[in-house]
């Protein structure tokens, strides 16, 4: 009996929501379940689904940090009609592939924006029989939720709607009641699944300690240009100002800004997109200087090299702060808050990352991927028939 898995995610100026679901789509499609992410954000470059199928939806981004403006390919807010051509074609995926288990990234308890096309879904699904089974995804930390009118709303959707929370997390690196305290009343409903990551460690060659190059990388890059230029001009000042270093850039930094970079970058500084090797780059690297995404704490985690992080705040965003603290505690992290970041303060964060020793994943669970993967098989095998 052949097992299928609908995938919903929604990227909307990084990148790492649909990363980290194609990583979980490649391991379902591993194991023989039919799977198809249907994705709502800007195509990305070199995405790799595996044996999984994609669908497109009519892509959105945000304008903003602050997620108020969404806008499709044409960079137009969207209307009324625009959300009813996409929940359209999201319902006629879900009715025609008939999906045993569906999953939706961070929904209910985020991309609120997105009721407009998942509550129909929801109550299509609802009304299926046999009803598939639902649950939502979230990565180890929410952002902070400051109305508690939102708080109860998204609470009462789950009720509804909801079999199970899936929590890309370690609950002994950071529960995520840390984050999201609400989450204690569905206790019963959660489960932890350890990290999410691509795949095994990179090998690091002994190289990387005596002559091993510098990272910068944004993610996406759509709010990464402040790092970027600030890594730029605070090299000349680092120990590591012989050492080659690469400014991976991401394709949502905007053309201006990555022209001015390429211009700027002087003997010894590459400036580029993107990297297909890039978690091989950073396995040889002696430093990455980075945000504090998800996917890039566990690349850097797993290369084994030295971390100065500097966590995106911008918006009101909470998540990468606080993983930021929990990593501080740890071997290997510098961190910089954000509104601190100048040539200067890079500068003295590398000098000190310099003096220290690489950062490792050891007492991780990271593994994420194959325990959802259980999870939803041994879900879709109890549902009624």
């Amino acid at each position: 009996m052949t097992v299928r898995v609908l995938l919903h995610v929604q990227h909307l100026l990084g990148i790492g929501h649909l990363k980290r679901a194609a990583t979980l789509a490649r391991a379902l499609a591993a194991a023989g379940i039919e799977t198809i992410v249907a994705s709502g954000g800007f195509p990305v470059a070199g995405l790799d689904l595996g044996g999984a199928r994609l669908v497109q939806l009519p892509p959105l981004r945000a304008r903003d940090t602050g997620f108020k403006t969404l806008t499709g390919a044409d960079d137009a807010p969207v209307d009324d009609a625009w959300w009813e051509v996409r929940r359209t074609r999201l319902l006629d995926l879900a009715l025609h592939f008939a999906p045993d288990v569906v999953v939706t990234e961070l929904f209910p308890f985020g991309r609120r924006q997105f009721r407009h096309e998942l509550l129909p879904l929801l109550d299509a699904l609802r009304a299926r029989r046999p009803r598939p089974i639902v649950a939502a995804s979230v990565r180890d930390i929410l952002n902070a939720r400051r109305d508690p009118e939102r708080t109860a709303e998204a609470l009462a959707w789950f009720d509804r709607y909801y079999d199970w929370l899936l929590v890309h997390g370690d609950p002994g690196f950071v529960p995520l009641a840390d984050s999201a305290p609400f989450v204690t009343r569905i206790t019963d409903r959660i489960r932890h699944t350890g990290y999410i990551v691509e795949g095994v460690a990179p090998e690091r060659p002994a190289i990387a300690a005596s002559n091993g190059e510098v990272v910068v990388s944004v993610g996406g890059g759509a709010v990464g240009a402040a790092l970027l230029e600030a890594a730029l001009g605070a090299r000349p000042q680092t120990p590591y100002k012989d050492r080659t270093w690469h400014l991976i850039a991401g394709h949502n930094l905007d053309e201006t800004a990555f022209g001015r970079l390429a211009r700027q970058a002087g003997h010894g500084v590459e400036v580029e997109r993107s990297r297909s090797d890039f978690r091989a780059l950073l396995g040889r690297s002696v430093l990455s200087i980075s945000q504090c995404g998800y996917n890039t704490m566990l690349d850097v985690l797993q290369a084994g090299t030295r971390a100065v992080i500097v966590p995106f705040a911008g918006g009101g965003e909470t998540e990468q702060s606080l993983r930021a603290a929990r990593l501080a505690a740890r071997v290997g992290f510098t961190v910089i808050p954000e509104a601190a970041l100048s040539t200067a303060t890079l500068a003295a964060a590398v000098a000190r990352a310099a003096q220290g020793g690489p950062a490792n994943a050891d007492g991780l669970d990271l593994t994420g991927a194959e325990t959802s993967v259980g999870l939803i098989a041994a879900w879709a095998a109890a549902r009624p028939r």
